[in-house]
């Protein structure tokens, strides 16, 4: 069932964000019990760190009022500001490339044979900030099953909406736009990675990137594409918007690496948003599940 848009959701029926997560807690250990039985104990660890089942969630306010999103623009509070009004509804997400379903969906088409997950996920931006969320979503493996991909296609390629009556930072040229950023196939089907669609069971906002968006949480967040219309799959490494910006500051891969500092700051540490002191960053952002993936790969030359 699609989530409701906030306006026909009553407050006596939004869950308070301590009940919200100590419910997800409880659902996680019930989930965990049962995956027990089916996976080994390695691997069952692995998923409870990647679930960040250690980790307090950052408020809402904090999630929904300092972001990234460059396209509302360049300050922490532009988004929230600027991204009032911003209408979701109809959306399209037109789906192309090396695929034997193509088409155009509609947002609830797209989104209606999936059951939407609730995942707490640690998120580490590269200016050395982080926050915990506790997103709603849906695995993006289920939806790239979907639309069936041809054995030749290796990557996937996301485009944000390119409108910029509706989105007044794309009027400057702080960036190329339309936004783009891209995976390779089996990091999009692995099962960390996912399309979100709300957070603490609440419709996405515009500012974090509505009514669609990539979570890739072993990846920086530059990483994510917001406000997604179109996905594209291909055989060669897709250009992304970062990687064309500065090539020598972003590359395609874009996994945290505490080991190697970006040019301008180090990525060793960092600040929680409403925490004061900072913390020693994870590889891989805490996800340790995620490392084969990139067995044999120079992740100091593979940026």
């Amino acid at each position: 069932m699609l989530i409701r848009p906030p306006a026909d959701i009553p407050s006596s029926e939004i869950t308070p964000e301590a009940l919200y997560v100590n419910r997800r807690d409880f659902l996680g250990r019930a989930a965990g019990a049962l995956a027990a039985a089916s996976i080994g104990g390695a691997a069952l660890a692995a998923t409870a760190r990647a679930q960040g089942d250690d980790d307090k969630p950052n408020t809402y306010e904090d999630i929904t009022t300092y972001n990234n999103f460059y396209e509302f623009g360049t300050d922490k509070s532009d988004p929230a500001e600027n991204a009032k009004g911003f209408k979701t509804r109809p959306w399209t997400v037109k789906v192309d490339g090396m695929v034997k379903k193509p088409a155009e969906y509609q947002i609830e088409d797209f989104l209606k044979p999936h059951k939407l997950e609730d995942r707490v996920y640690r998120h580490r931006c590269v200016e050395a900030w982080s926050m915990v969320i506790p997103w709603q979503g849906i695995p993006m493996a289920e939806v790239i099953k979907r639309f069936d991909p041809l054995p030749s296609a290796k990557f996937v390629q996301f485009q944000t909406l390119l409108d910029p009556q509706r989105m007044p930072g794309q009027q400057r040229a702080v960036l190329q736009w339309p936004y783009t950023e891209g995976l390779r196939l089996d990091e999009a089907m692995h099962p960390l990675a996912m399309f979100g669609t709300g957070i603490y069971g609440k419709t996405l906002l515009p500012q974090n990137g509505a009514p669609l968006r990539t979570i890739i949480p072993w990846k920086y967040g530059f990483k994510a594409t917001k406000s997604i219309v179109r996905i594209t799959f291909t055989d060669t490494m897709p250009r992304t918007t970062w990687n064309l910006a500065a090539p020598n500051e972003y590359g395609f891969y874009a996994n945290v690496n505490p080991e190697v500092d970006h040019p301008r700051w180090t990525q060793s540490k960092e600040r929680r948003i409403g925490e004061f002191r900072r913390r020693a960053t994870l590889m891989f952002n805490g996800y340790p599940a995620v490392a084969s993936l990139y067995r044999g790969m120079d992740l100091r030359a593979n940026y």
